[in-house]
């Protein structure tokens, strides 16, 4: 049987080969499915009704693979995805999992390892545009430090920049229309990673030579754990014009990263976050894929793992749904309008500055004390929010 919130193409969804693809291994125990190839797990997304399929270099082929194994895997590949109907619009490489990578990739003291990084990655963009991948996410996940004895942190962001500067150039000097997006995470593995925060990255982009073409991945489980806010990171990515690529996942405050079913944990969180993606407050909406990095439980044979794809995808749409009828909800509607009412045109003044304004602005009569008085009703507005997502109101 199947209802409105039954995920098809049109939606954008994607998943990772290493998200559906993850057989439970954990540190402290094997893995507990049986491993599944790219060819099946491209089928198996099919099926349930995604968009597309993204992709690790190593996720596809194998670390240290000739050329003639990398192109007869990739041009499978890519035949799978083309029959299954599916799309290849993220690809990323792996600069974390290989032990050369133990001091860090782009940002190893060992000019050797940066140079082999870099290297790496421009073999994995070239698999990207070969599969079709408009964006190119970057994840610094051994880019950093346990004891900053290491190295100076000042020497670690400009080698960082160096590499992006490097692969920015070699891109558009290829001809190619990619985009790359960073994606922030504040430790894990590395005791502190560098550009830990997404408002770390748009600082940090802002200094590239080619920062036109690089934007941001900010994910749900990476800004929780140290008690961000998921909403503020993508709306200020969003007000930037660098939201390129988005995370979605689940993750409780305070734990390691945990990669969980979208909207299973801070279901209220995730409600905000979908109203600021699909733009039902009046805003523009986000148009890039719809990704879930997130992982099924252990405990869950095959089966439990298309069931956890497929209550990704419906949250996504029953959220989406809640967050329409609560912008349309008149009362909703009435309390934020009277929030800022602006009769006089005050709201005018405050921007560029211009002697006219100033002048406005200080000849203003303006009460402190009558304005402390009034009350937002932000208490009804939020148990308005909770009462739809809840489905218990419109």
């Amino acid at each position: 049987m199947t209802d409105q919130f039954d995920p098809s193409p049109s939606d954008r969804f994607t998943f990772g080969l290493w998200t559906v693809g993850n057989p439970g291994g954990d540190p402290f125990g094997p893995a507990v499915r049986a491993s599944k190839s790219p060819l099946e797990l491209v089928e198996g997304l099919a099926q349930v009704g995604a968009w597309g399929v993204n992709l690790h270099d190593n996720d596809l082929i194998p670390f240290g693979s000739s050329q003639s194994e990398r192109d007869r895997i990739v041009t499978e590949f890519r035949a799978a995805v083309d029959s299954a109907g599916l799309c290849v619009p993220m690809a990323t490489t792996n600069l974390f999992s290989h032990p050369v990578f133990r001091d860090g990739a782009f940002t190893a003291s060992d000019p050797k390892v940066r140079a082999f990084a870099v290297r790496k990655a421009m073999r994995a963009i070239e698999t990207g545009v070969e599969l079709g991948a408009e964006t190119i996410v970057f994840w610094g996940g051994r880019e950093g430090c346990e004891s900053d004895a290491c190295r100076d942190v000042r020497d670690a962001i400009g080698w960082y920049r160096d590499a992006y500067d490097f692969l920015c150039g070699w891109v558009k000097e290829q001809g190619w229309d990619l985009r790359f997006a960073l994606e922030a995470k504040p430790n894990e593995p590395r005791g502190d990673i560098y550009l830990a925060t997404t408002g770390h990255i748009l600082h940090f982009i802002e200094t590239l030579e080619h920062s036109e073409m690089v934007g941001v991945n900010p994910e749900v489980a990476h800004e929780n754990m140290p008690g961000l806010s998921m909403v503020h990171a993508v709306a200020q990515a969003m007000e930037a014009s660098k939201l390129f690529h988005v995370d979605l996942n689940a993750q409780r405050i305070g734990r390691y990263d945990q990669d969980l079913r979208f909207g299973s944990e801070d279901a209220k969180g995730a409600f905000f976050l979908v109203r600021l993606l699909e733009g039902t407050g009046g805003y523009e909406r986000y148009e890039g894929p719809r990704h879930f990095d997130a992982h099924a439980y252990r405990t869950e044979d095959w089966d439990g793992v298309w069931d956890f794809a497929r209550g990704c995808m419906r949250t996504y749409k029953i959220l989406a749904a809640r967050a329409a009828a609560f912008d349309a909800d008149p009362e909703v509607r009435e309390i934020l309008e009277a929030g800022r009412v602006d009769t006089d045109g005050v709201g005018e003044l405050i921007g560029s500055f211009d002697a006219e304004r100033c002048a406005k602005l200080e000849a203003l009569e303006l009460d402190p004390e009558a304005l402390a008085q009034v009350g937002k009703r932000y208490e009804r507005l939020d148990q308005l929010a909770m009462e739809h997502l809840l489905g218990v109101r419109g």
